[in-house]
């Protein structure tokens, strides 16, 4: 052998010996790298639960006959909500679908490490036995029950949905209608704005049904509900992002509430062929960015990574309700459309159409500007979970 190689080989090997003594001889310092070792494991090899958890049903009320199937499940449930404590939760529901509910309603944690499912699209603080609702594109309302959500542990990160359940196990929607965001049943829930793709907003009034589904917009033929979120405070902001690339902004002050069978009013005026892909709050007094990607119209979804861009929410003025907006990205050639964009307060998150985390480039001051070439496909965007800008996502 060299004997450089030698030379060299021995002192790494020193280095490890004192790098090991040291770890050995601090309690603290073997807790933080058996800590770190163990989190590195449960990133790459770590698989989401697939059983679904939930509350342990009852045999059955003390002393009352069962006689049929349905009656020994009703008995069940009455038993389960009566074991339950009505304690204040949180529900969430994350891009990829997936259902679960917290043991407190503290404040949910911004940041932390990114971990899969952990962009969460609709954040509802209730309470373990009540309800919330479920906006989907077709402009319905349905009602869940939060008894039934499996539970999350708590956490000093973001919360990420790897222990939920999937929406399919509580409701079975028909061929088309997606899942939107969560809304507030809670009588004194503030007014729900939502837009649609043919870029008509509405402020929805909290008038619920005592159904399992109602309308809570009349949508005209093809067109789908694109975001929803609660805009109780008129200062907040009302966004729009077309497929051609344009941005408005407006107050939600301009926008009255209606009862929920209005068609709601002229939010974004769209040029022939465009639609509204995002449609969002945002609290203009919170630092924000706009997320914009880029692609081909004709390619399929999901098989294009596309430029993106990340621009501070700031810098694009506010313009009156009913107008064009202005310009948030151009496009490079080959480039004819918006395939997924997004606007609302930092941190923000991003994932795949599997729910694994994926970064996005840094924000810069180009307004305008074109995107930057990412190797990533984005599905999914997201800010803070319990924050006013969570709307529509859209594939990319």
């Amino acid at each position: 052998f060299s004997r450089l190689e030698l030379e060299k080989q021995r002192d790494e090997l020193t280095r490890e010996i004192e790098a090991l003594r040291a770890i050995l001889a601090d309690p603290i310092l073997l807790r933080r790298t058996v800590s770190d070792e163990l989190a590195a494991v449960a990133a790459s090899h770590g698989t989401p639960r697939r059983t679904v958890l939930l509350e342990a049903p009852a045999a059955g009320m003390p002393g009352a006959p069962v006689t049929s199937a349905a009656s020994r499940s009703a008995a069940a449930r009455s038993a389960v909500v009566l074991e339950v404590t009505d304690d204040p939760c949180w529900v969430l529901l994350s891009s990829t679908g997936l259902l679960a509910r917290t043991t407190t309603d503290e404040p949910l944690p911004e940041g932390g490490r990114r971990s899969r499912h952990d962009v969460v699209v609709g954040a509802v603080r209730t309470t373990a036995r009540g309800e919330v609702g479920l906006v989907t594109s077709r402009g319905r309302m349905v009602r869940l029950s939060v008894l039934e959500l499996p539970t999350l542990p708590p956490t000093a990160d973001a919360p990420h949905l790897s222990g939920g359940a999937p929406l399919a196990a509580y409701v079975d929607l028909p061929r088309g209608e997606e899942p939107v965001t969560l809304a507030s049943l809670a009588p004194d829930a503030p007014p729900l704005a939502l837009g649609t793709a043919a870029g008509i907003v509405k402020r929805v009034l909290p008038d619920h049904l005592v159904r399992a589904s109602w309308e809570i917009v009349a949508l005209k033929d093809g067109d789908e509900v694109v975001g929803a979120a609660p805009a109780a405070d008129d200062a907040l902001d009302l966004v729009f992002l077309s497929s051609d690339a344009q941005l408005l902004r407006f107050p939600a002050g301009s926008v009255r509430p209606q009862g929920r069978t209005a068609a709601g009013m002229a939010g974004i005026r769209l040029s022939p062929n465009a639609r509204a892909v995002f449609f969002g709050v945002v609290d203009p007094v919170r630092d924000g960015v706009v997320v914009t990607a880029s692609g081909t119209s004709g390619a399929l979804p999901g098989t294009q990574p596309g430029a993106v861009k990340v621009t501070p929410y700031a810098d694009y003025p506010a313009k009156g309700r009913g107008t064009g907006g202005v310009r948030c990205h151009r496009f490079l050639k080959g480039e004819d459309t918006l395939v997924l964009a997004w606007a609302g307060s930092l941190p923000v998150r991003a994932a795949a159409a599997n729910g694994g985390p994926v970064e996005l480039p840094s924000a810069d001051g180009r307004r305008d500007g074109s995107g930057t070439p990412w190797t990533h496909v984005v599905s999914a965007i997201a800010g803070p979970p319990a924050a006013t800008s969570v709307g529509g996502d859209s594939s990319a």
